[in-house]
């Protein structure tokens, strides 16, 4: 038996925590060869934070989840800088996906953070799919493996990793893996030609990691979700798809899994079906050691073959080594600053149906703001603060889900709804709003409904950027 066993299984945990300090029992465990973390914006992560899990592991994989748009955990106070990839889809410009990709890159640089758990390169081919949506490039395998392959370019042309996810594809579900397990619905046929693509064009671009998604695919392994099956991870991944770079899992406490198996062994069935790192969204130094004692039991038992935990730890070892060797492609990207790039990006992808303009302080009312689990809460939609620089005075009204609107009196009205074509309730309160005034201006953030209103509005993604150009036209 290896005499460094626990520190081969405390290489391949990838913990989140707690606070906005580094916790001590982190810093010990980094120091006892953890291989990496996950930093969320509770930790207001940074630069300085950074540095203290370095100055304890300076080869440590620090990873965070910067897909630009709706998640980001760098820009959640004011919204990210850029628009997200279904906004980029809708302009389809793979040399502008590139520069975005290269911006977040650099930001990432800027604080030192090793691996961008994205992009997302799920197919969104179901539009009623409650927590991919806007995340996805959009609902085509061409169009997907295109940007896809930009936006990786783009974030490891500036010397950070990235990770495509969420392996085989989840763009095909109505359930979030955050609340419960997902099935795809789909033949092996249709996988292969539908979900898989963009996948095998991040892998043949060099990404060098990929992430599970915690899905039933039952055309692939009817009984366990792919995390867990090392018919998904193994075969189809290494073997056919060719990946031999660090793959990581979902975030465990997910329902997904979550509510099959316990931490430890959800961590040992997914090493022993080929994921390499375990990334566990919230963690305490019992938790941790918890894990970390179920792999080392399952070697001593024979259930997890130790060549297998040595092989998953080098490759969280090698990507480490990757990033260390990228200090110049970091160096001339900090260099490289496209500020404009993002609000470039948002004013292509604004789509405008009709015509209204404001010349006064309107009533914005926030129809279904409340995002999903992917997304930190105090996310802002960005709309009222955007119009209020533009037109000091401008007001807000966050409806409750289903909730009636509120009275209007004299004051342009402005709509804010997300994924209008997911909900029927937010389609029949824009139809309410219509006639009652139909000069009503609506704006979707996501995936929108047929239009209504005197203008309609998409943005395609929530962020700050995409909030300025939709009120930059209706206040031109």
């Amino acid at each position: 038996m290896s005499p460094d066993l626990y520190r081969l299984a405390m290489t391949v945990l990838q913990p989140g925590y707690e606070g906005t300090s580094a916790p001590d029992w982190l810093l010990r465990a980094l120091g006892e060869g953890l291989g990496g973390l996950v930093l969320f914006a509770r930790n207001n992560p940074g630069q300085q934070l950074v540095q203290r899990f370095r100055a304890e592991n300076p080869g440590a994989v620090v990873a965070i989840d910067e897909e630009g748009g709706a998640v980001t955990r760098l820009e959640v106070a004011s919204g990210s800088s850029f628009p997200g990839n279904r906004a980029l889809g809708v302009v389809d410009d793979v040399a502008l996906t590139e520069r975005v990709g290269r911006q977040i890159g650099r930001m990432l640089a800027e604080a030192d953070i090793t691996l961008n758990y994205a992009p997302s390169a799920d197919v969104n081919a179901n539009p009623a799919n409650p927590v991919i949506g806007v995340r996805s490039f959009g609902p085509t395998a061409d169009l997907v493996s295109r940007h896809t392959v930009a936006y990786v370019n783009g974030v490891q042309g500036a010397g950070v990793a990235a990770c495509a996810k969420h392996f085989p594809g989840h763009g095909d579900t109505v359930t979030d893996s955050h609340l419960a397990l997902p099935t795809v619905h789909a033949s092996r046929e249709l996988i292969d030609e539908r979900d898989l693509p963009p996948f095998r064009a991040a892998i043949a671009a060099g990404v060098r990691s990929v992430m599970s998604g915690h899905l039933l695919v039952p055309a692939l392994d009817p009984s366990m979700p792919a995390t867990l099956s090392r018919t998904v991870m193994t075969e189809l991944l290494r073997g056919e798809l060719g990946f031999d770079g660090m793959l990581v899992t979902d975030a465990i406490e997910m329902r997904a899994v979550a509510a099959m198996f316990e931490p430890g062994e959800i961590a040992v069935r997914a090493l022993g079906a080929g994921v390499d790192a375990i990334c566990v969204g919230l963690s305490t130094e019992r938790s941790l050691h918890d894990i970390r004692d179920a792999i080392v039991a399952a070697v001593q038992s024979g259930v997890l073959p130790e060549e297998r935990l040595a092989e998953a730890a080098a490759r969280v070892l090698a990507l480490s080594g990757w990033y260390a060797q990228q200090s110049a492609l970091r160096d001339k990207a900090r260099a490289d600053v496209d500020e404009s790039v993002g609000l470039e990006a948002a004013r292509a992808a604004l789509t405008v149906t009709g015509t209204a303009t404001l010349t006064r302080p309107p009533l914005v009312v926030e129809v279904n703001t409340r995002f999903n689990k992917a997304v930190d809460p105090s996310t802002p939609t960005g709309i009222t603060a955007a119009l209020s620089t533009l037109l000091p005075g401008t007001t807000r009204i966050q409806m409750e889900p289903e909730g009636e609107l509120p009275p209007f009196d004299d004051r342009p009205v402005v709509l804010v709804v997300h994924d209008a074509a997911r909900y029927p309730w937010v389609r029949e309160t824009v139809a309410r709003a219509v006639q009652m005034r139909p000069e009503v201006i609506v704006v979707d953030t996501g995936i929108p409904g047929t239009p209504d209103g005197a203008a309609h509005l998409v943005t395609h993604g929530i962020s700050r950027v995409s909030a300025q150009a939709a009120a930059e036209w209706l206040t031109r």
